[in-house]
């Protein structure tokens, strides 16, 4: 009896000390780890409230972030948005918003964090941009 008792947790332990997957599993789905964290948190704190956790905001009042053809067509336009909000009518993806997006009082740096994982989230495939980039369109 004592043989089996000393077996179980030697056994427990071999059987949860694989190797360790690249994402993580939740209700059935894979979870990748960001490639972006610093921006995945300013997105979290910032921008999760409207554009919701998957980047598909709410259709006809928050634009999606997730597959945005307005996003992904100007990065130049990506990074005065994160930086100063938008005011004003703006179609993404055939449908019309015009809501106001106050500015988020993001340090240059998190303009290019929150920018650079949104570029390259749920399907995103939007490249990167740099901190020069961010200071030619934000003039800092």
């Amino acid at each position: 009896m004592k043989k089996i008792l000393l077996l179980v947790p030697i056994t427990l332990l071999f059987a949860c000390g694989g190797e360790k997957e690249e994402g993580w599993a939740t209700d059935d789905l894979l979870v990748q780890p960001s490639e972006f964290p610093a921006g995945e948190k300013v997105y979290m704190t910032s921008c999760v409230s409207c554009h919701q956790k998957n980047g598909e905001g709410l259709e006809g009042v928050f634009p999606p972030l997730a597959n945005s053809d307005y996003l992904l067509a100007d990065k130049k336009r990506a990074i005065d948005i994160a930086a100063n909000g938008l005011n004003g009518e703006i179609v993404v993806n055939g449908v019309t918003y015009d809501a106001l997006m106050a500015p988020q009082g993001l340090s240059n740096e998190e303009v290019k964090d929150v920018v650079n994982y949104v570029l390259n989230s749920w399907g995103n495939d939007g490249g990167e941009v740099t901190m020069k980039e961010v200071e030619e369109v934000l003039g800092k």
